[in-house]
């Protein structure tokens, strides 16, 4: 029930997997919205302060996801898988994975550049390495928001692929993530 098995997700996997989704959708949201609020909005630095903390929240809901995933191997890809499905579908997720880490370290470059540490709503702080190479804030700035792009574009893709498992192939793909199989 809470691990994976050979044929479906457990329910560790699938809130982790669920939890990254809406919040990485949810921190695109943010990000997006908060960057032309201007000195005098009411949420000028609400938002951002939201942002960092629910980042490092991610990165540490992200370290679980990984190490739970090393604890209990994702089920084996469907009989009707094509090997090219197979090898697209593990690259993906490397890179869903990649893309998440680098824009949370470029988070944490941009944030910790003037010397700050990160305050985690008010229940812990991130402490600031300051900046370690010219230009880190502006630099880790576009990379942050040039990678979250791709990783919004990757998750758009991630979830047409499922859909089409789903709806044309007629597959359990789909259902896997939602701890189902065409059984039930």
């Amino acid at each position: 029930m809470f691990k994976n098995t050979s044929s479906r997700y457990g329910l560790v996997s699938i809130l982790l997997h669920w939890l990254t989704a809406l919040t990485v959708i949810g921190l695109f949201a943010l990000g997006f919205w908060m960057i032309d609020l201007s000195y005098y909005d009411s949420w000028y630095r609400t938002a951002p302060h939201i942002h960092k903390s629910i980042g490092i929240l991610l990165f540490i809901a992200m370290t679980t996801r990984l190490l739970w995933r090393w604890y209990s191997p994702v089920p084996r890809s469907l009989s009707s898988h094509k090997p090219w499905e197979q090898l697209i579908s593990k690259c993906t997720h490397v890179l869903l994975y990649l893309l998440i880490f680098i824009i949370m370290m470029t988070g944490y470059l941009i944030s910790t550049s003037d010397g700050r540490a990160i305050q985690v709503f008010t229940w812990f702080e991130v402490p600031a390495l300051g900046e370690l190479f010219p230009r880190q804030s502006d630099i880790a700035g576009d990379l942050h928001k040039w990678l979250a792009y791709t990783l919004i574009a990757l998750v758009v893709l991630h979830a047409i692929a499922a859909i089409k498992h789903h709806l044309i192939d007629k597959d359990a793909t789909l259902l896997r993530i939602f701890g189902r199989d065409k059984k039930n």
